[in-house]
């Protein structure tokens, strides 16, 4: 679609049906827009739209609404993205200069982000295998068990019981010992760096820590593997209940969010070469975009967030019907990643 008036035509269906959830006649057009012409040209232009695909006719005498193709073609010419309000801005300040931790921080981002865009919200932890970590500790909780607490540079906790073999004692000097040891080498590495080092310990290791070591490096690794450290953290379900109208069935939808396959799988598919698009900020998927049944009616809007510049360490995003509010809801997105990457940067970033 080539001729500008026709994308300004498209922009105020999209804009109005947005607001309405009503079909959009030309008449209305005339009346809220100040397109510049005559209401037989601007039916003319609907037409020509509803032939690209752009918009469609839901039933007789009724006006039009935008098609997926056609929220795609208004999304990607989007030329100014709505500013948050003040009061938006202040909210999300707030929001993080009160967390504390990380837990903390995710669960008001999460809240935060819902109330924002109205949509449902998800926020993923800092994922391990791209963190660096900060502190190993071991504290002994029996005789022969030991509690392995693993901090990232992120302030993510990770934290796993390990069970000695049977016969091995806790040892606190042997314990004392290892815990140096394990820190010493382990503090800034990343998750696929562990297993060499690990090796190469086990290697100089003394025979009195040999079993102990075996014991919590095996649990060190099961900790830090993929399928082991995906964490997510849901707010808004309440959102997509109240968008009922704009799906023709809900249920595949809450049953897909509540098992979070299909929120983890969006978010590896952002990560993967092929979904990759240029440019920085958020990533809006639409309908059929998003490559799965439960999402053929949602749209989603996903962003990355990491301590520093270009360091990824996970993702964000809403998910909400195709008739959603673009411009505030990437903005909304797109704030709270930058908000979030400055918590996790430190009093340095802020």
């Amino acid at each position: 679609m080539s001729d500008d008036r026709r994308l300004k035509v498209l922009s105020a269906i999209v804009t109005d049906y947005v607001r309405t959830r009503e079909p959009v006649g030309s008449r209305a057009l005339v009346e809220r827009y100040r397109l510049g012409v005559s209401p037989a040209t601007i039916r003319n232009d609907m037409a020509a739209l509803e032939d690209e695909g752009y918009i469609q006719q839901p039933h007789t005498s009724a006006g039009r609404v935008p098609t997926q193709k056609g929220y795609r073609h208004f999304v990607d010419r989007i030329a100014s993205v709505k500013p948050l309000s003040s009061p938006e801005r202040a909210a999300i300040t707030q929001l993080l200069s009160g967390a504390v931790d990380l837990d903390a921080v995710v669960a008001r981002t999460v809240r935060v982000l819902a109330q924002l865009t109205g949509q449902l919200a998800v926020v993923e932890y800092p994922s391990l295998r791209r963190t660096a970590l900060r502190h190993l500790e071991l504290v002994a909780l029996g005789p022969s068990r030991l509690l392995l607490v693993i901090i990232t540079d992120t302030g993510r906790v990770e934290q796993r019981t390990v069970s000695l073999p049977a016969g091995e004692l806790v040892d606190p000097l042997v314990l004392d010992s290892l815990r140096g040891r394990l820190n010493r080498i382990m503090a800034g590495r990343l998750a696929e760096d562990v297993v060499p080092a690990l090796s190469l310990l086990a290697e100089q290791a003394p025979s009195e820590e040999r079993a102990v070591l075996s014991a919590v490096a095996g649990e060190m690794v099961a900790a830090l593997r993929p399928e082991a450290e995906e964490r997510l953290v849901v707010a808004g379900t309440a959102n997509l209940a109240r968008a009922t109208p704009d799906f023709s069935s809900l249920g595949p939808l809450l049953d897909a969010i509540e098992e979070q396959v299909v929120l983890l799988r969006l978010f590896a598919c952002m990560d993967a070469a092929a979904c990759t698009e240029t440019g920085d900020g958020p990533r809006v998927t639409i309908g059929a975009e998003n490559d799965d049944d439960a999402l053929a009616e949602a749209s989603v809007v996903t962003a990355t967030y990491g301590p520093g510049g270009g360091d990824a360490v996970a993702h964000l995003g809403v998910i909400g019907p195709t008739r959603m509010d673009y411009p505030a809801t990437i903005a909304a997105v797109n704030a709270v990643a930058l908000y979030l990457s400055r918590f996790l940067a430190g009093p340095q970033e802020q």
